[in-house]
């Protein structure tokens, strides 16, 4: 498995582009996500990744992760791969870099 990064122009294009065959997870903390997150992604804290993972997530889809930091996503891309999951993406700057491309996001 490759630690790909994705940039989140492309991942918007995607969206765009009626490409919805991912899924977006976001590994911080509930508190956080409920304060702001991007539109569609799913809320598994880092802690909980690996126990949920197999019963949250499909191993065909194409999965983006991010996080608190760029190395939290990174971590999370290691625990989905000890997991059997091959297709996963680092979302690049997380939600700050989603927003200044002008991404979607939902929250309070």
């Amino acid at each position: 498995m490759s630690n790909l990064v994705a940039d989140v122009n492309e991942l918007i294009s995607r969206l765009e582009w009626g490409q919805p065959a991912f899924t977006i997870i976001d590994v911080r903390d509930r508190h956080t996500y409920n304060h702001g997150h991007i539109t569609g992604a799913i809320s598994i804290p880092l802690n909980d990744l690996a126990d949920r993972a197999k019963t949250s997530l499909h191993k065909q889809r194409q999965i983006y992760v991010y996080g608190d930091h760029d190395t939290h996503a990174n971590l999370a891309v290691s625990i989905l791969g000890a997991a059997g999951f091959r297709d996963v993406c680092v979302i690049q700057g997380g939600l700050d870099a989603w927003k200044t491309v002008g991404g979607a996001t939902e929250g309070v």
